[in-house]
């Protein structure tokens, strides 16, 4: 198991950040797909057409998602944390994934950089 940190500057204030990362009807449109979720804790959510699903765990609104991703048969949790800070530039985005399986961290590195935050970073650019 494998773990994965980075950190992303977003052209929006955190607080406009987080309603993106939270309403189903913001995710849509920065990923262009289908999305399931409810800034609630212990719901289930869907992001990318079920590409990602898992199991909201906490919410500090402005400032935090705590979420565990499912990866199949996995012995241990995916804990995925999301924090966001002011920035001179808008937002900085902390994101913090533990556990991800061995022959899945290229995707969920790719996923973070490309499609994840990448089309976050480009529907505020």
């Amino acid at each position: 198991m494998r773990n994965f940190k980075a950190y992303y500057i977003i052209p929006a204030s955190p607080e406009e950040v987080y309603q993106a990362l939270t309403q189903e009807a913001t995710i849509q449109l920065w990923s262009g797909e289908p999305a399931v979720m409810q800034a609630v804790p212990d719901t289930e959510f869907q992001l990318f057409d079920g590409s990602i699903a898992g199991r909201n765990i906490s919410f500090n609104p402005g400032r935090e998602i705590v979420q565990e991703w499912y990866f199949g048969d996995a012995s241990e949790a995916s804990i995925v944390t999301i924090r966001l800070h002011p920035h001179a530039k808008g937002t900085s985005a902390e994101v913090r994934q533990t556990n991800i399986p061995e022959e899945a961290y290229e995707n969920i590195e790719e996923g973070w950089n490309n499609h994840y935050f990448g089309a976050l970073q480009d529907f505020y650019s």
